[in-house]
């Protein structure tokens, strides 16, 4: 005898069925829901193999770590390589998230401070003297700056040690210069030359500008590494595909529930109705129909019989079987898909930030003018020459400090992504929006993306004594009672046209064959022509032309026999959207290659082309060929988007360069996805081309005016003038440029609400 783990019960080991095997022990159950509550109790989500940890770049996968860090080429924050199949909270984010938090809170008072100061009858001065508002805007801008920017400090720092210049290091010295020139600004005033003064006799202080760049900058991290979180979603939902046991076979031929990591090749599965495939294999005895879309994404399940081969993670239909296991843990086609889809992900070449690119020789030449301008002033410039020489290198920096350049890219995606959201493109990555405008070959699915993915009637066709109306009405009828996709497609056209229809005695499902039943005291017979060999109809009748040419259109063909004599067919299909053809075609005006690879059917897949105009087809393609077909693209020279809608189009749709994905499909297909079409209207990928291009165009312009301000700028801050116009950069004059640059870009980037899409 043996004890329930959860309710104490005495269970009788040899006749419970309720049984799990779980880390080399057996747990027996009385089997009253205790097994089900076990199980979510104890058993953990399983992760993606891997040996051990690592972490690695986003932007740079050549960047691989034991632990988790900055990288050391852009800054940005290492992530795992592996995904677990639960969302763990990201300790980068956290810690991200907490240093906005506090920096929002004491930021925000102190831009209002710096702004009053604009503010006709302002009354900060009647409240508080100059030096006590500069020591209230120290007091608030020092933990901002000190604590919430620390990772951007040594982010820098490790840039510059690294001979590796990027934002950070711009980021680092700017706001480092600001709040380094203000502290003693504070503090020592009275050493300060006269011209340095505001107009109240006070040194200026940026102390705003530091925690007011700070904040921006931990503001697009916390949403960046959401972003890069919610990446993980398609392969969680892939995990999560797989069932978490497995109904064993013992030598004696019980069933014995066991955990899917206890499975082993060679070890004999039960799968009931319903259930699914836990395991790769093959069938030896029972049959049933698999719904194998998940692989193929053909919305019509495939027959199986003894010797058919299965695949873990699909839906078992109404039969049960018993199939051997021969593939198991990673090595199935569902881990392998896993495996694909990160790899993709992790290893697609990233595009490198042109603000970065841009960073790569502004950092470096800023750093440079600031020295000269030091240099030149301690030995050239007026007494006190080393106060002079100082400040003005401070304002070099100061003037260079990327306020203007943090807003550019972040302001037009923003802006960019909130108009395609009201157009029907759901934009996810800013990299898609970047490369969309780029890409000249479209790989694109069949199920579900050109087409409808949901099986309809297509053609009745009654034979000469029989009206289609009649035909459709007893095909419903027996249809009606089971859960067969095309049961429903028939039983749904019978709905559309208004049929009464009548109840079916006798119901009979013939696996791999069809049903029958009897409708009005008549024998109705439904399915292929093996079903109507057996019921000793023949296929020797004038409708087997006819059904051959639907099938060469891509059709399934259903047989009607009633009373022992053939009453016609009906041809069941996956009809093409309604824009589909448009919006191929915008897509070739736009110069882009339209290429069909699907899972489905060599005839069905070239019955669909041949409407549509594709000229480019390959058919019958697994998940990992789809991919292979993206990556042979990109080996050539193309820039490549995948559109699709299921799981298995989830490799391909993470290969490509951007990945589309239909708003009517699953999940998975969505989350590997940068780009998804709300409706599913493959015409969004046209609208998201024309926004791509004007946020890209809207980007590089706002850039230019960051870049210029700031060009313009450091000569002015350096003295440039002095010698000729004795004109030194004041602190208002440097202010109202700041001021203006910001404004500038942030008016720019709110054209694109009106970009016609």
């Amino acid at each position: 005898m043996a004890i329930d783990p959860v309710c104490g019960m005495t269970v009788d080991p040899d006749k419970t069925p309720h049984r799990l095997e779980r880390d080399g022990e057996s747990h027996f159950f009385c089997g009253h829901g205790c097994l089900e509550r076990f199980r979510t109790e104890h058993e953990r989500p399983r992760a993606v193999p891997q040996t051990a940890t690592q972490w690695t770049c986003p932007m740079h996968p050549e960047v691989v770590r034991d632990a988790p860090g900055p990288c050391p080429i852009c800054g940005m924050a290492l992530e795992p390589r592996a995904v677990a199949a639960a969302e763990e909270p990201s300790a980068e984010l956290l810690d991200m998230t907490r240093r906005l938090r506090v920096s929002a809170a004491l930021t925000a008072p102190l831009l209002l401070m710096a702004m009053a100061e604009m503010w006709p009858g302002n009354p900060l001065p009647r409240l508080l003297t100059a030096r006590t508002a500069a020591l209230l805007q120290m007091a608030l801008a020092t933990p901002v700056v000190v604590w919430g920017g620390a990772p951007f400090f040594r982010r820098g720092w490790a840039s510059v040690l690294g001979g590796r210049w990027n934002m950070f290091t711009l980021i680092a010295l700017g706001t480092g210069a600001a709040y380094g020139y203000s502290v003693p600004a504070v503090l020592l005033s009275g050493f300060l030359p006269h011209s340095f003064r505001a107009h109240g006799g006070a040194p200026p202080v940026y102390f705003e500008a530091a925690a007011v760049i700070t904040t921006l900058v931990l503001l697009g991290q916390v949403l960046e590494l959401r972003a890069r979180q919610a990446t993980g979603g398609a392969l969680r939902a892939l995990l999560g595909l797989a069932p978490q046991t497995a109904r064993r076979l013992s030598a004696g031929g019980a069933d014995e529930e066991v955990a899917l990591e206890a499975v082993r090749p060679g070890d004999r599965l039960r799968v009931r109705p319903g259930e699914k495939v836990p395991v790769d294999g093959k069938v030896i005895s029972g049959t049933s129909a698999v719904d194998e879309s998940m692989v193929t994404g053909e919305a019509i399940p495939v027959e199986k019989a003894a010797g058919g081969a299965v695949i873990g993670g699909t839906v078992n239909g109404m039969g049960s079987f018993v199939m051997e296991a021969e593939r198991v843990g990673a090595e199935t086609l569902l881990a392998q898909i896993v495996r694909m889809v990160a790899e993709a992900q992790r290893t697609r070449a990233p595009i490198q930030r042109l603000a970065d690119r841009v960073s790569a020789w502004f950092v470096p030449a800023v750093v440079v003018v600031a020295l000269l301008t030091f240099a030149v002033w301690a030995a050239r410039g007026p007494e006190p020459r080393l106060a002079y020489a100082l400040l003005n290198a401070v304002a070099v920096l100061i003037i260079a400090c990327p306020c203007a350049l943090g807003l550019a890219t972040p302001m037009s995606i923003m802006v960019g992504t909130g108009r395609g959201a009201r157009a029907g493109v759901l934009i996810r990555s800013a990299e898609a929006l970047e490369v969309l405008e780029k890409v000249d070959t479209l790989v694109v699915d069949k199920t579900g993306t050109l087409t409808e993915g949901k099986p309809r009637v297509a053609v009745v066709m009654p034979a000469a004594d029989q009206t289609d109306a009649e035909l459709l009405r007893l095909a419903a009828s027996v249809e009606r009672a089971s859960e067969h996709p095309l049961a429903a497609a028939v039983a749904e056209a019978a709905a559309e046209r208004g049929l009464a229809l009548a109840e079916a005695a006798g119901f009979r499902y013939l696996t791999g064959r069809g049903v029958t039943g009897t409708v009005d005291g008549r024998a109705v017979a439904l399915g292929n022509a093996a079903l109507l060999e057996e019921i000793g109809v023949g296929t020797a009748h004038p409708l087997v032309g006819p059904a051959e040419a639907l099938r060469r259109d891509g059709q399934t063909v259903v047989f009607v026999a009633v009373d022992g004599r053939v009453a016609g067919l009906i041809g069941v299909s996956d009809p093409v959207k309604e824009s589909t053809a448009e919006a191929l075609r915008l897509l070739r005006q736009d110069g882009v290659r339209v290429l069909m690879v699907t899972g489905d059917g060599q005839s069905t897949a070239q019955a669909v082309a041949r409407k549509l105009g594709i000229d480019d087809v390959i058919a019958e393609v697994l998940p990992d060929q789809k991919a292979e077909v993206v990556k042979r693209l990109q080996a050539a020279g193309h820039t490549v988007a995948a559109a699709g809608d299921g799981i298995n189009d989830a490799p391909a749709l993470a290969q490509a360069h951007v990945g589309i994905a239909m708003g009517t499909g699953t999940d998975v297909a969505m989350q590997t996805a940068g780009v998804t079409l709300v409706k599913g209207d493959l015409r969004g990928i046209a609208r998201a081309r024309r926004l791509s291009r004007a946020t890209m165009r809207n980007i590089r312009q706002n850039l230019f005016f960051a870049f210029v301000y700031n060009a313009l700028g450091v000569p002015v801050a350096a003295g440039a003038l002095y010698p000729s116009l004795g004109l030194l950069l004041s602190p208002m004059i440097a202010s109202a440029a700041m001021s203006l640059s910001s404004v500038s870009v942030i008016g720019n980037a709110l054209r694109l609400r009106r970009a016609a899409l």
